[in-house]
């Protein structure tokens, strides 16, 4: 073989192998670097619905790149058994807000936030405001009778609101989220309250008449309605009020007295005069 070719062969081969060396390299390093800047995390297999308890078959696997979402699960394990709080979609990370604490199980005690409770109230169709009572709904409580003491008794039965803006944790039971906000008829409606309205809404359930006012969740302001008495309901509100009799000042002057004068004659030898008073009563 010539020696011209050899060497051109020899020094091709040569640049091939160093081109091709610093191409793995520099794909390599995008390689690694794309590697380190995601993490592995656990997320939902299927759509998950509030309530259940989760099970390995739940969960899979998946990367997402980096800084990973605080609270977000990393381990299978630290997910399998807990109930979930919140609807949970296909492929979404599993976050452990989202997650019951350790031991709680599932079903609706997972959905109580701690320091709160759910207080069942008996409904029907016209206090279920005719079955839109749904989880998630917002609602303000009203309380009908009549109060104790003797000086309500004339004014018949009164209703006032005892609880504003309280959350539906169930109806019935089903404790899943309405989307489409289809009416449903059920006879028990759990209300999400603290242990001190638990008290006044076991008692007023014993006691009164209890109606469910649907509202509004983004309407948070707390009103403060004084009340209704049946008295009222049958005043006429839309007359006039009686307007105030006028009372007229007069002024009586007393009649003025003529005044009286008197003469008096006095003689003084063959001298005469006269002299004139004005009565006392006029002085």
């Amino acid at each position: 073989m010539n020696k011209r070719v050899l060497v051109i062969l020899l020094s091709a081969f040569t640049i091939a192998a160093v081109c091709s060396y610093l191409v793995y390299r520099v794909v390599g390093r995008r390689l690694l670097a794309t590697q380190q800047n995601t993490t592995q995390v656990v997320v939902a297999a299927t759509d998950i619905k509030l309530g259940t308890v989760l099970r390995d078959a739940d969960l899979s696997t998946s990367e997402i790149a980096n800084p990973v979402p605080k609270g977000v699960i990393l381990n299978r394990k630290d997910a399998v058994g807990r109930g979930v709080v919140s609807n949970l979609y296909q492929g979404e990370p599993i976050m452990d807000s989202r997650l019951a604490a350790v031991g709680s199980g599932g079903g609706l005690a997972a959905t109580i936030s701690p320091g709160m409770r759910a207080c069942a109230v008996k409904v029907d169709d016209v206090v279920g405001v005719a079955g839109f009572v749904t989880p998630g709904m917002r609602v303000d409580v009203l309380i009908s009778g009549n109060p104790p003491g003797p000086t309500n008794t004339n004014e018949g039965p009164k209703v006032k609101t005892l609880l504003q803006n309280i959350q539906v944790l169930s109806a019935g039971t089903d404790i899943q989220k309405d989307g489409d906000g289809k009416p449903k008829q059920v006879q028990v409606v759990n209300l999400l309250v603290t242990p001190e309205q638990a008290e006044d809404l076991s008692l007023a359930s014993n006691q009164t008449r209890i109606q469910l006012v649907l509202r509004n969740p983004l309407d948070t302001q707390i009103a403060a309605p004084p009340g209704t008495a049946m008295a009222t309901l049958f005043a006429d509100k839309n007359s006039a009020p009686p307007k105030p009799a006028k009372t007229s000042m007069s002024h009586h002057t007393a009649p003025k007295t003529a005044s009286r004068i008197y003469l008096v004659q006095v003689f003084n030898g063959s001298k005469r005069s006269e002299e004139k008073f004005v009565s006392s009563e006029e002085k």
